[in-house]
Formats: C-alpha cells, structure tokens, sequence
C-alpha cells in the first residue's frame, strides 16, 4: 500500500507566505542603500567614518590582495616555473632539482608576504573596524535626528515607562554590572555561534545551505546589534525579538553573506569589512519593530513562532560562566539592584 503524505494545511501555506513575505521585506531593509547616502549627507563626521572604512578596507586591505592575486602570484610563477621553459635546461630539470627549489622558494615568498603584510593588516583592520563600526552606528543614531529608536515592540505595552527612558536596565550600579554581565555573556554567545557557523560548513549536502543560513542570522545580529546597544535594551529581550522574526532577518542577512559567500577566506574578509558600515547605517535607519508587525499582514497568522537559533550556543555559554565567579557577583548584583 502506497503512503500518503499528510495534506498541506491552510495554517501551513499561510505561514509559508508570511515567512517568504518576511524574508522578502527583510531582504529589502538591507538594500535600502539609500539611507546610507542620506544620513552620511547629514553628518560630516559619519560620511568620514565611513570613508576611512571604505579607503582602509576596501583600498588599502582589498586592494592589497588583489595586486597579490593578480600581479605577484602570477610574477612569482614567471620568475620560479614549476615547469622548465627552456629547453637548454631539459637535462637539469630532468632530475627536478631545480623545479623543486624553485616551488619551495616561491612558497617561501608567499609566506613571508602574508607574515610581514597581510596577518599584521588583518589584524589591523580588525581593531580599527571595530572602533570605526561602533562610531558609524554612534553618528547613524545623530543623523537619524532622535536619540533613542523606538523599542515598543521589544519591551511590551506593560513597561512602556522604561522604554519612554530608552533603557529597560536599573540604574546605578546594578545597571552597570548587569551591563558587564551582558557583555561578557554576549561575546561568548556570539563566539560560540560562531563556532557552529564553521561547523555546519563541513556537513555533506545541507552544509552549505545550513551555513548560507546561519552566517545570515550571524550578520543580522550583528548590524542590528550596534542599534539595541545603545537604544538600552537588554540582552535577552533583543534575543527574544531576533528569534520571534527569524524570517525577516534571515532576509536581512541574506545580501551581506551573498557579498562573501563565493570568494576565499581573506578576500570575504576583506569586502565584508567595506561593506559591513553600509549594512550598520541600513538597520539603524530600519524600523523593523514596527515592520515585521505591521497591520498589512495580519491576515497571514498569529505569527511564525520562535526558533531557538542561539539555543546551542545560550547552553555552551551558561556552562561556561558556570566556571566563572563573576556569575555569581553579578546575580548578586542584580538583585540588590532590583
């Protein structure tokens, strides 16, 4: 007897429309890159920042790995052939010794070219872009005229006086080792998140897509990350809001990780870095809260549900300040505070 498979369900095609629909809308909020022209027409000093991002990533460091690529490693090949072009040399290139050292020294050349220029550039670029991110999202925020983004959706009706002030946390010095707490948990989160990026890259046929996927939830998080910061909202209210929109910032991730998805390690690196200030100023300019709950959709559903994309990384964390006394310092802290 044949197996029937269970009926597609109305709920089932109308959640399927909501989520595409979602990622649509979300897709669309990352290549608004017209805000970027906008808010960087309004303050010098964001159109600086973002020019120094472009000039050292994009010039210095891209630039960088395209002239090896395309002019040392070709000229290094002339000079150092793995084949011998002349035929005066056959007898001596018979035994390969020559040939082999040839290859070993261009290797060696190689090798010291990513030693003495490019490691050091990575690392370089990292903590600038670090600085330079959080100082794009800073003059976004400036631009954008308001001090604080609208964080109803986030916080709930029921504390709409904590969101009117901008920040859900306690003041004092509560609020500053909560905030600590936060951060340190946050950067182990995402550290851990990470990890499982590289992992799904190595499963067999769903790899890729599986990773495609998470490097666009990771990127996501990312740009809007700068914006919760410093709108005041508290880690776990932020995790709660990323996993009950998972469409839509699977959509929004989508255009950052298709930029890098197809080119080698460094040079992904190197035009992520150009292009992640233009996706920052895109989210803070977006009105997701109101967004991916607007009236237009409720015909859709209730909603898709959440998914626990940092469930695996939430346990490893947990189990790791476990280990740490500055857990425990800060429960205690916080509910001296509250």
């Amino acid at each position: 007897m044949a197996s029937t498979s269970p009926p597609i369900t109305t709920t089932t095609i109308a959640k399927l429309k909501q989520g595409s629909l979602l990622w649509c809308y979300g897709f669309k909020e990352a290549c608004c890159l017209h805000r970027v022209v906008i808010l960087c027409y309004r303050s010098r000093d964001l159109l600086i920042r973002t020019g120094q991002c472009s000039l050292f990533n994009g010039f210095i460091f891209l630039g960088s790995v395209s002239i090896l690529k395309l002019f040392l490693f070709p000229m290094l090949q002339w000079l150092l052939p793995d084949q011998c072009p002349h035929i005066v040399y056959e007898e001596v290139c018979r035994y390969g010794v020559i040939l082999s050292l040839y290859s070993s020294l261009r290797k060696l050349l190689i090798q010291l070219i990513y030693l003495l220029w490019f490691y050091p550039l990575y690392v370089f670029s990292v903590i600038l872009s670090s600085i330079w991110y959080n100082d794009v999202a800073k003059h976004g925020f400036v631009a954008m005229g308001k001090d604080k983004p609208p964080a109803a959706v986030m916080t709930g009706e029921k504390e709409a006086s904590i969101t009117q002030t901008g920040s859900d946390k306690p003041a004092g010095l509560g609020g500053i080792m909560i905030g600590i707490g936060e951060q340190v948990y946050s950067a182990l989160l995402l550290s851990f998140f990470f990890l499982e990026v590289i992992a799904t890259g190595f499963i067999p046929y769903a790899g890729k897509a599986l990773n495609f996927l998470l490097l666009s939830w990771m990127y996501a998080y990312y740009c809007f990350e700068y914006k919760w910061n410093l709108s005041g909202v508290t880690l776990d209210r932020r995790l709660d809001f990323f996993e009950s929109n998972w469409a839509f910032f699977a959509g929004f991730g989508s255009p950052c990780v298709l930029a890098i998805f197809f080119f080698p390690p460094l040079e992904s690196y190197a035009v992520m870095a150009t292009l992640f200030p233009l996706f920052v100023l895109t989210a803070t300019g977006s009105d997701a809260d109101n967004l991916v709950t607007s009236p237009r959709k409720q015909w859709l559903g209730a909603g898709l549900g959440r998914v626990p994309i940092f469930c695996g990384a939430d346990t490893v964390s947990m189990k790791v300040l476990s280990f740490l006394p500055l857990r425990q310092q800060l429960h205690n802290q916080g509910e001296k505070a509250l």
